[in-house]
């Protein structure tokens, strides 16, 4: 027995090494802990305001292991420091400041630092900031007299002498020739925030930095929130001290109070507030959007009803707060705010970004808002803008009318006139995004697609030819070209007779025609995000790759209701019907790719999905538990009354209003449905989906005596990322619940 024993172990052992040494196989060890498939970076690079050269962070010539940031010539190439190392360095210290983010001043003249960031919600965006003068050389730390690590948003004034900051829902104004600090508002507290934003602002309408500096450097337009009306969800750390503590989340749940917003206008030297007389409760209206309206006498306003179906545009008077309604958008589903707001004609007219054609197109708006014209048209999405040239009369922009799986850069006329010009080169066919200077002379281009890892160009335009490669990869695509793999395919399967989804399929590398193999769908379906791209997918796509080659076949699928660029009523069909239509074409899908692919196993279907798709494989496990055998959900929201008023709203309205919509779009509700295997995943310190959803879940599906595996992240967030080991642990045990519980490989 013992020499069986003996036998067996050395089996493993050799096993174990074979399969560590087998260069053409994958393991999470090598996806998400070694350095074999990272990607390089092109650095911290950013246009001089003129468009006539960047500058970028690069190792020092005249001291180890130190930085400069050098001015670089887009046509030459040549180089001049403009931050040295020892520039870089406060007196009284051995070393230069550890640069993670900075910016120039409006003028030029000043470098802005950011370093010692501290995470508030999503990002860094609290720290220190300091102040370089090129002229003078002169380092100075701005807000010496606050709290450590405790400035946001720090700004220089377009005239270079003075720059503003948030610290403690307050705004501060420094005096750069003094550090004379002047507390612009003094009423912050956890409640009233200034300068800033709370929790669901942040999330669901990306704003983070509340306040504008007025281009004649004498007032600062802001943002206030009241959020003392806004009930705390409270989550408990069990694990850090001895006894328990809770930690307190602003968070308005769908239906319930939201923070209070308005915005006002007050003199950069301190005073009175001139509040915009916004009409209606502030508590049921949002303003996802302001900034100076290419003046300083007005600021632009985008205010937005609680149901989020109704956009009013105003200009406001700083002098009076009087406000001048201007364009109004309505739509019977919902309206997202508009980025692309960009100022013409020296502020005789802007552009504006619009569905009412049933696609998004740019347009232009008189300032009065009396004449709106169309620049772009068609059956076709813009994605963005990238850039106005003004002096040359163009409007550069995102989109891909052919394939709404990629994206491309094109130009258009500003005058409408003329047929749009695709600038990306046919050879970069995939994802290409772009970063051009003010002057529609240069940029620095950057593409992928799903098999092929990120790549940067510096790039001459509009000619697209590639001035000087910045970013090759080339490791990173040795490493992957030695993985054992077949080529990813797209492919487009039709449900209801006429409606084509796209998806991608990941097969086994030993991938025999005859036999059958079982299918995990990796899902989202929700307004938020897509997962058919054609662009790399890093370690997310090399785990796919890696249960492609334990002999399941991977496919994932964009139904109808995802921000796929294929018009308005595509995007917009979900609306009161989330949890429902997403989930049904996901299932339909399913039985047509078992249809179209003879080599598929429909009785193993396994399903999985994050955050939305996680709530997208719990519908699918509990709606269509006849389809699906096996399911893990990570993060999921069981129950949408729980989640936050922003987000729900916008695609379900409020509860109050639309009751049915609440029960029926919530994967809870279809607990007792379960017939097959289900993991769930979730991190207790979870501030955006609660953890309370999946413990309410865990009661239904006890109530109802189903098994299901549950896994518990103790204080982790929404990633499940945080703390030693965590996303080595979390992948290792997806990938053995996957294959304890669907069957691998061709039959």
């Amino acid at each position: 027995m013992k020499k069986i024993l003996f036998f067996f172990y050395l089996l493993i052992i050799n096993t174990f090494a074979f399969a560590q040494t087998d260069e053409g196989l994958l393991t999470i060890d090598r996806i998400f802990n070694s350095p074999e498939f990272r990607g390089q970076r092109s650095g911290s690079i950013q246009w001089l305001p003129d468009g006539n050269g960047y500058t970028a962070i690069e190792a020092s010539t005249s001291v180890k292991k130190g930085v400069d940031i050098v001015k670089v010539d887009p046509k030459t190439g040549a180089k001049v420091v403009l931050a040295s190392t020892q520039d870089l360095t406060p007196k009284g210290l051995n070393a230069p400041i550890d640069i993670e983010d900075y910016s120039w001043s409006p003028d030029g003249t000043k470098l802005l630092i950011f370093n010692n960031g501290r995470q508030v919600w999503r990002y860094n965006t609290r720290g220190d900031y300091w102040v370089l003068d090129l002229t003078t050389k002169s380092l100075n730390q701005l807000g010496k007299s606050l709290p450590s690590s405790s400035l946001m948003f720090a700004k220089i004034s377009p005239d270079g002498t003075r720059a503003a900051y948030v610290s403690k829902h307050n705004i501060y104004v420094e005096n750069l020739s003094n550090n004379e600090i002047t507390p612009i508002t003094t009423n912050g507290s956890n409640t009233l925030i200034n300068g800033t934003f709370d929790w669901v602002y942040e999330e669901e309408f990306d704003c983070r930095d509340g306040f504008r500096w007025s281009p004649d450097n004498k007032r600062i337009a802001y943002w206030q929130l009241d959020a003392s009306g806004v009930r705390d969800f409270y989550m408990i750390n069990n694990t850090d001290s001895l006894y328990s503590y809770i930690i307190p989340v602003q968070y308005p749940k769908a239906g319930q109070t939201l923070s209070s917003c308005r915005v006002g206008v007050i003199s950069a030297d301190g005073g009175n507030t001139v509040w915009m007389k916004l009409q209606g409760d502030p508590r049921n209206n949002y303003v996802p959007r302001m900034e100076w309206a290419a003046s300083s006498e007005e600021v632009i306003i985008q205010y937005l009803n609680r149901l989020q179906n109704t956009n009013q545009v105003f200009l406001g008077n700083v002098l009076t707060g009087d406000l001048n309604n201007i364009l109004t958008e309505t739509d019977a589903a919902w309206l997202d705010p508009v980025d692309d707001l960009k100022w013409l004609d020296k502020g005789k007219s802007f552009t504006w970004i619009s569905e009412r054609s049933g696609w998004k197109h740019i347009y232009t708006v008189s300032r009065d808002g009396k004449t709106i014209k169309p620049i772009t048209s068609g059956d076709f999405d813009v994605m963005e803008i990238k850039l106005i040239d003004d002096k040359k009369g163009y409007v550069y922009y995102i989109a891909s009318p052919e394939n709404s799986i990629q994206k491309y850069l094109w130009r258009i006329k500003m005058n409408g006139k003329g047929k749009p010009e695709r600038l990306t080169p046919a050879s970069f066919s995939g994802t290409n995004s772009y970063d051009i200077s003010s002057n529609a002379t240069w940029a620095i281009h950057s593409f992928s697609a799903y098999e092929n890892p990120n790549e940067s160009y510096l790039i001459s335009l509009p000619d697209h030819k590639v001035v000087k490669p910045l970013v090759d990869n080339a490791k990173l695509k040795a490493n992957y070209a030695k993985l054992k793999k077949l080529p990813v395919e797209f492919f487009k399967v039709t449900i209801d007779g006429n409606i084509d989804l796209d998806g991608f399929m990941i097969k086994p590398y030993n991938f025999d025609p005859t036999k059958k193999y079982p299918v995990l769908f990796y899902v989202y379906s929700e307004p938020a995000s897509t997962t058919v791209n054609d662009r790399w997918g890093g370690s997310g796509y090399l785990w796919h790759l890696m249960l492609a080659q334990k002999g399941y076949i991977v496919i994932s699928i964009d139904g109808r209701g995802t921000p796929s660029p294929k018009g308005r009523e595509w995007r917009k069909s979900i609306y009161l019907k989330i949890g429902v239509l997403n989930s049904s074409d996901q299932a339909k899908a399913a039985v047509e790719v078992g249809k179209k692919f003879n080599f598929i196993d429909t009785n193993r279907f396994g399903i999985w999905g994050w955050s939305g798709g996680g709530s997208a494989t719990l519908n699918a496990m509990f709606r269509y538990p006849d389809i699906y055998k096996t399911g893990m959900s990570v993060a999921p929201v069981a129950d949408i009354h729980l989640y936050d008023a922003i987000y729900q709203e916008r695609f379900t309205s409020t509860p109050q209003l639309e009751p049915d919509v609440y029960i029926q779009g919530s994967p809870i509700t279809f607990a007792q449905n379960l017939k097959g295997n289900l993991l769930i995943v979730h991190g207790t310190g979870d501030d955006n989906v609660h953890y309370q959803g999946t413990e309410k879940l865990f009661n239904k599906l006890i109530e109802n005596n189903k098994h299901f595996t549950m896994l518990v992240y103790p204080n982790r967030t929404h990633s499940i990322r945080e703390g030693k080991g965590t996303t080595i642990h979390l992948y290792n045990e997806l990938t053995r619940y996957l294959l304890e519980n669907l069957e691998a490989g061709g039959k």
